[in-house]
């Protein structure tokens, strides 16, 4: 992982030569009378960084909930390669997100008890996925994010900066189409959230992962190729 500072734009430009990996159209949701999305539409290609940006209670959150399938749109279609998310029982919401999707948080929910190997090895059992495999997936992870001699640790042992590189390998070691992430700098000092954010980016260039990020942070909408700025549930 680079130390250097980051450049004002992203290294590399995402491929629009396959079909795109979401496809978010006209979606709606509403809190009792309150509108928080009003006839939101985008769409996010293999590959791809879009940063969601604009002030509290411009439905940032309330957008990202409904393309992980953890809220449903009261109007409107999402799409996930093909799958229309809105229209998942529960548990093919909870198979979607297990196959397809991973999660960083601004707060890295790592598991306590678990080591940090164990903790980016959990998608993988959820999966089924052959200890062998598990074992070499998370190595492999594990030496990329820098943390091979951090494997055996437990998060409370694990600075903050260590937990949120502990978080990304565990959303990318099920080999996911598309990363959610969730201020995922908002609790960490300036330095090592500059460093999560070259990870982010050297890792989703990778695998070509395609990256949607809720951020109030011009650093981290800078690693982006497209913004989205959403204002009272509007993209402006």
């Amino acid at each position: 992982m680079s130390d250097s500072p980051l450049p004002p734009s992203p290294s590399s430009s995402p491929s629009h030569s396959s079909a795109p990996v979401l496809t978010v159209s006209a979606v709606t949701k509403n809190y009792g009378a309150r509108r928080v999305l009003d006839s939101v539409s985008f769409t996010v290609n293999p590959g791809e960084r879009v940063a969601l940006t604009g002030p509290s209670g411009s439905g940032k959150t309330t957008l990202l909930n409904c393309l992980g399938g953890i809220d449903r749109p009261d109007s409107g279609s999402l799409t996930l390669h093909g799958r229309r998310i809105d229209q998942l029982s529960s548990d093919g919401l909870a198979q979607l997100r297990r196959e397809e999707v991973g999660t960083v948080f601004q707060f890295f929910h790592l598991l306590p008890t678990l080591t940090a190997a164990e903790n980016v090895e959990l998608p993988l059992q959820l999966l089924g996925v052959p200890p062998a495999e598990r074992a070499t997936r998370v190595a492999a992870l594990l030496a990329r994010v820098g943390l091979t001699a951090r494997a055996a640790a437990l998060p409370a042992q694990l600075s903050g900066g260590e937990q949120q590189r502990i978080a990304i390998a565990r959303a990318l070691v099920h080999r996911p189409s598309l990363i959610l992430a969730d201020e995922p700098t908002g609790n960490l000092d300036s330095a090592a959230g500059e460093n999560i954010l070259s990870l982010l980016r050297e890792l989703t260039d990778e695998t070509h992962t395609a990256l949607v990020l809720v951020t109030h942070s011009e650093e981290a909408a800078a690693i982006c190729h497209e913004r989205i700025h959403l204002r009272d549930g509007r993209i402006v």
